[in-house]
């Protein structure tokens, strides 16, 4: 069977009734407290609390009384404590504007009744008890302290001591009342207690107030040390939660000193000095030897009077006047600086009324003078050096010497001699590359000493630098930049020479492509392409490779011989077994061009004299004459869109094709 709490229609009535006194007091206070806190801004006393306290309450005494509402417990017998009143006294001390702690001791009339009988044909049972509480609660408040009206908010633990009258337990333990009720055993109960809820207090004076609470009580379910469980007569179910509200009024004592009166104003300070200027060298030539004549303008307030202090150089000098003049005996920069000080005296500091106790008094600082002003400037005393007003290079894009396009450019510069001076001499220098004419003012740059490396794009900036020089020895430089775009050139092989109508790849062609093209390609940075020829007096077409696997034998069409070689030459590099080579398929790429001979042919060691003689098999061997049987083997670096001018129609290996080939003999 569960528990739960049962309130009569009083406990909302209360309830709504602080919640709505607490919002009202905290709207009027708000205004209130906003207008005390303004007019107390300047009172701070030495011993009275902070600014904001409105009036003293660092100590509150509050006796209260009121009335008791109390939950039932819906076990058992039902067990009701009766609503009652309530009686206590609070103490507080509230060392902060938000924040005070509270002990609290209260008197509770709470008989107790059974509403169901213990029996059939028995009375319901009751009895007297009264509830000693004690508590200690931090208070949360809503407004700070000293406020004319003050809602708070609180929490805290306590206990609960549940005493039955001596009365009750007289009657209980009479014979006669035990044997119908079983109660001899009737005791007090102490539990451990929650409390929590709010309230608003009134400061009626400094001294004097009003105080209404609502706060609501949680503990255990006191059993009055009677049995738990049915025995025959009265008893009390454990372990039940009993909860109860009690709405309290009363006087509040405050304890402490009374507020201090509002400060008097303190006396304004003093108009502070505008910001002074300096004229008198603007839109002039400063020339060395020549007296420079400075001002320092400002306008005192009033009748105040004013001192000057100069500086040159962060060196002391000049008068007392707002005058100020010198004369440069060198070329350089001056800093010139004056400092403006109002030495007129101030007031004096107020002293304290006669109103105003000693221990609110504050004392105003003493009025300050205005504090000193400053005004810079600086003064430049130059030979006038040259001024180049422009350097350039066109073009300002070249690329390097193994490409084709611009490989060098035309500097120039623009140069402007100071008043003082009419000869200019020119230098050029740059950060790398070659110069001719460096000493004139448009020399020519050239590309042909850079130097590029490895197979990728590059690009190098060129910084060009002039310096001008008069004959004072003073100097201007200007610089202007020069872009120089390398693209990796494709590197070309030799040529892999085949015998008259033949598309075998012989072993001076293999040295080719597997000692020299695959440990080129292994790096990533180049990718192959293999272009077919055959000469003149050759057939068109050669025997096509003999199918494997499961069409191992079929004789396939015959195919232009020119593109057999390529592709022969492909398996050797991309045949993975044997003999060949493992160049990954995807980075070789084959063309056949038929007789064209375009290209010049590049034999190299395989079919001249100059190669060993190797074992070739019959009709293999090649010779001078042999040279355009040839396939054109080139690198191209990976990435590039430029092809060597032999490849038309670069396509990429057939995959049938190479599995049919497999890895040449």
């Amino acid at each position: 069977m569960s528990t739960r709490l049962r309130f009569k229609p009083i406990s909302p009535t209360v309830l709504g009734a602080v919640l709505c006194c607490m919002t009202a007091a905290y709207a009027q206070d708000a205004n209130t407290a906003s207008n005390a806190q303004n007019t107390n801004a300047a009172g701070a006393a030495k011993g009275g609390g902070s600014a904001a306290d409105e009036h003293p309450d660092l100590v509150e005494i509050d006796p209260f009384g009121g009335v008791s509402i109390w939950g039932q417990v819906l076990r058992g017998l039902d067990t009701k404590l009766v609503d009652g009143g309530v009686a206590g006294v609070r103490i507080a001390v509230n060392p902060s504007k938000w924040l005070g702690l509270e002990l609290f001791g209260a008197y509770d009339w709470a008989n107790v009744e059974f509403k169901t009988p213990s029996g059939p044909g028995l009375p319901t049972y009751s009895f007297g008890n009264r509830i000693y509480q004690w508590g200690f609660n931090p208070i949360f408040n809503l407004r700070p302290r000293g406020s004319r009206v003050q809602p708070y908010l609180t929490v805290g633990v306590g206990g609960e001591q549940f005493t039955p009258t001596s009365t009750a337990k007289r009657i209980a333990r009479q014979p006669a009342t035990d044997a119908r009720f079983h109660s001899a055993n009737l005791n007090d109960n102490l539990q451990v207690a929650l409390n929590y809820g709010g309230g608003v207090k009134f400061h009626l004076s400094d001294h004097f107030g009003l105080r209404f609470d609502a706060r609501g009580f949680w503990s255990r379910n006191p059993t009055f040390n009677l049995p738990n469980y049915p025995t025959g007569g009265i008893y009390i179910p454990a372990r039940d939660k009993l909860n109860g509200l009690e709405a309290t009024a009363g006087l509040v004592f405050y304890l402490g000193q009374k507020k201090c009166p509002p400060m008097p104003p303190a006396p304004p300070p003093p108009a502070p000095l505008p910001q002074p200027t300096l004229t008198g060298a603007e839109g002039q030539t400063i020339c060395q030897g020549k007296p420079v004549n400075l001002h320092a303008n400002i306008t005192a307030p009033g009748d105040h009077k004013l001192s000057y202090a100069w500086k040159l150089n962060g060196q002391t000098s000049g008068s007392d006047s707002p005058d100020f003049t010198f004369t440069p005996n060198n070329t350089g920069s001056f800093q010139v600086e004056v400092t403006v000080t109002d030495t007129t005296p101030p007031p004096p500091a107020p002293t304290r009324p006669k109103d105003i106790p000693e221990r609110c008094w504050v004392q105003p600082p003493a009025p300050q003078p205005p504090a000193p002003v400053t005004a810079t400037t600086s003064i430049t005393v130059s030979e006038s050096a040259p001024t180049v007003t422009n350097a350039s290079a066109d073009p300002n894009t070249l690329v390097a010497a193994v490409n084709q396009g611009a490989h060098t450019s035309k500097l120039s510069a623009t140069a402007t001699a100071g008043p003082c001076s009419t000869n200019l001499t020119y230098k050029w220098s740059v950060n790398e590359g070659s110069l001719t004419g460096e000493t004139t003012a448009n020399p020519t740059f050239d590309v042909s000493t850079l130097t590029f490396e490895g197979a990728q794009a590059q690009t190098k900036t060129i910084t060009a630098t002039v310096t001008v020089t008069d004959e004072n020895g003073k100097t201007a430089s200007g610089t202007t930049t020069i872009t120089v775009n390398y693209t990796p050139p494709f590197v070309r092989l030799g040529d892999v020479v085949f015998a008259k109508n033949n598309a075998r790849v012989n072993n001076c062609g293999k040295r080719i492509l597997i000692d020299e093209a695959a440990p080129r390609l292994s790096g990533g940075d180049y990718n192959i392409i293999i272009v077919g020829h055959r000469d003149n007096d050759e057939k068109e077409t050669a025997p096509a490779p003999v199918a494997r696997g499961r069409r191992r034998g079929r004789r396939e069409p015959p195919m232009p011989l020119d593109e057999l070689r390529a592709l022969n030459a492909a398996a050797v590099l991309s045949g993975g077994t044997g003999t060949c080579g493992k160049v990954d398929p995807s980075r070789v790429k084959i063309d056949w061009v038929g007789t064209e001979q375009t290209s010049d042919p590049n034999p190299s060691l395989c079919g001249t004299s100059n190669v060993p003689a190797q074992k070739e098999r019959k009709g293999s061997a090649t010779t001078e004459a042999d040279k355009n049987r040839r396939v054109e083997v080139y690198l191209v670096p990976a990435g590039s869109q430029t092809m060597p001018p032999a490849v038309k129609n670069a396509r990429p290996l057939p995959e049938d094709e190479m599995k049919t080939i497999g890895c040449p003999k």
